[in-house]
């Protein structure tokens, strides 16, 4: 009797879902992460599938918006503007920690460069175009550069991922502010465009000369070099799931939609190129039940899935955070 009262409890704590499918799309950045956490959830409630596109956030951002998915995905916040389009309340919910890096391919070249914030300036500028310019050399003293011709390379789609990167610059550069900006999509200076971070990493790797920002698992899954930047307190640090959860922990108060930018934050081990991704999450869901396979989701996220980010080079959630995430999560229906 005891043995069919515990096999009960066991049955019941595990929420009764039909056959059902979730579909989203946005970010690459996470994708690697959201590609396990689907993988894991789904294995411990069969009755689930997760479908994920990885489009880029822009791409995300306006498949939510027009209510063809059931969530999205991206690592620049929605506008005010956009949110104000939305049909029904979206709410920003933060998911892991990860680091844009200058990721390189230069013939000859094996060491770790340093770059500068005016150096990373300057070559999406346009202006620093060879390999061995004094901006670089003078910062990595010892390694042979080329004279060889720097190939930008950024995206060609609108992204999470350049909203960080150009974030990032739109704080250090006057120039950059005042010229190309932040945004998921900017006119370029210079440079080819690929999709995705895929495909970014993929020209990077192809075309001798090449730089490129990608987020930090691409360098670390496809091996390619990437460089360390000099922060705001004046140390070059590599990204890493400390010097990302060092810059998190900059953010002294939460806002209460979760949108914060976390680039160029102080603090010496703090990496300067770090940000949090989001789910977009409507709080009213179509379908009820789809908002209550949601709301099973995220919490899992917060108790099971966190535990997994190291795996791939992401950084997890700051206690504080998680906890205000957990509360945010009650507002789905």
């Amino acid at each position: 009797m005891i043995r069919r009262i515990a096999l009960l409890c066991v049955v019941l704590a595990v929420p009764a879902f039909g056959q059902t499918t979730l579909n989203g799309a946005g970010a690459t950045f996470p994708y690697p992460m959201y590609s396990k956490w689907f993988s894991e959830y789904n294995k411990a409630y069969p009755n689930i599938q997760i479908n994920y596109q990885s489009i880029g956030s822009g791409g995300g951002i306006r498949q939510v918006l027009a209510q063809t998915v059931d969530f999205g995905a991206s690592d620049g916040p929605m506008t005010d503007e956009q949110l104000s389009e939305a049909k029904t309340k979206i709410l920003h919910i933060p998911t892991v920690l990860g680091a844009d890096v200058p990721a390189y391919n230069i013939p000859g070249v094996t060491a770790e460069l340093k770059f500068t914030p005016e150096a990373l300036a300057g070559i999406f500028l346009g202006k620093i175009t060879t390999w061995n310019d004094p901006a670089i050399a003078k910062t990595n003293p010892g390694v042979n550069l080329p004279s060889q011709t720097i190939i930008v390379v950024h995206r060609s789609d609108g992204s999470g991922t350049t909203y960080i990167w150009t974030d990032y610059l739109s704080k250090v550069s006057k120039e950059w502010a005042n010229g190309p900006g932040k945004g998921t999509s900017v006119k370029w200076p210079v440079g080819l465009g690929a999709k995705g971070n895929e495909g970014v990493a993929g020209m990077i790797r192809q075309m001798q000369g090449a730089i490129g920002y990608i987020e930090l698992i691409y360098a670390v899954q496809n091996n390619i070099s990437y460089g360390s930047v000099k922060n705001a307190a004046g140390v070059f640090v590599r990204a890493s799931l400390d010097s990302v959860t060092e810059a998190a922990g900059s953010v002294k108060t939460m806002p209460a939609d979760f949108r914060v930018s976390i680039t160029n934050a102080p603090g010496k081990d703090a990496y300067p190129i770090s940000s949090f991704t989001w789910l977009l999450i409507p709080a009213q869901s179509k379908d009820p039940a789809k908002g209550k396979i949601l709301v099973d989701f995220l919490n899992w996220m917060l108790d099971h899935g966190e535990g997994m980010t190291s795996q791939l080079a992401y950084a997890p959630l700051p206690d504080n955070v998680a906890a205000k995430v957990r509360d945010a999560i009650k507002q789905v229906r």
